[in-house]
């Protein structure tokens, strides 16, 4: 990796365009961001696990919300509402949805070739 980087969301390493959401990813080397768009109606159990399979989210995603709230209820029955603004640490088993009318943006920060939700490198 150079010791100065820069790279545009307009031009990503990849994208993926699950019902409702479009998810782009910038790799800086063993660094992954993803920045995900996720339109009112969202919701992972809906949009997302027709595609994994999984009955919750089995990712964990550190983050920042940037536009818009999603609710998360883990499957510990833990539940939080995240706002614009707020940073994020969510452990794997939980479902999601946007809240309101509002489209939901974050970029999600990761360390093990993980883009967005259980996708990985090369799965599609």
């Amino acid at each position: 990796m150079a010791s100065v980087e820069t790279k545009s969301w307009s031009s990503p390493d990849g994208s993926m365009t699950p019902d409702k959401t479009h998810a782009a990813t910038i790799n800086f080397g063993g660094v992954t961001l993803t920045k995900a768009n996720m339109q009112p109606g969202w919701k992972w159990s809906e949009c997302i696990k027709p595609h994994v399979g999984t009955e919750s989210c089995q990712a964990g995603h550190v983050g920042v919300l940037i536009q818009g709230q999603i609710h998360v209820v883990s499957d510990d029955g833990a539940e939080v509402t995240v706002k614009a603004g707020d940073a994020y640490c969510l452990a794997p088993g939980h479902d999601a949805w946007v809240v309101g009318e509002e489209p939901a943006v974050g970029v999600e920060f990761a360390m093990d070739n993980k883009d967005f939700g259980p996708w990985t490198h090369g799965d599609g």
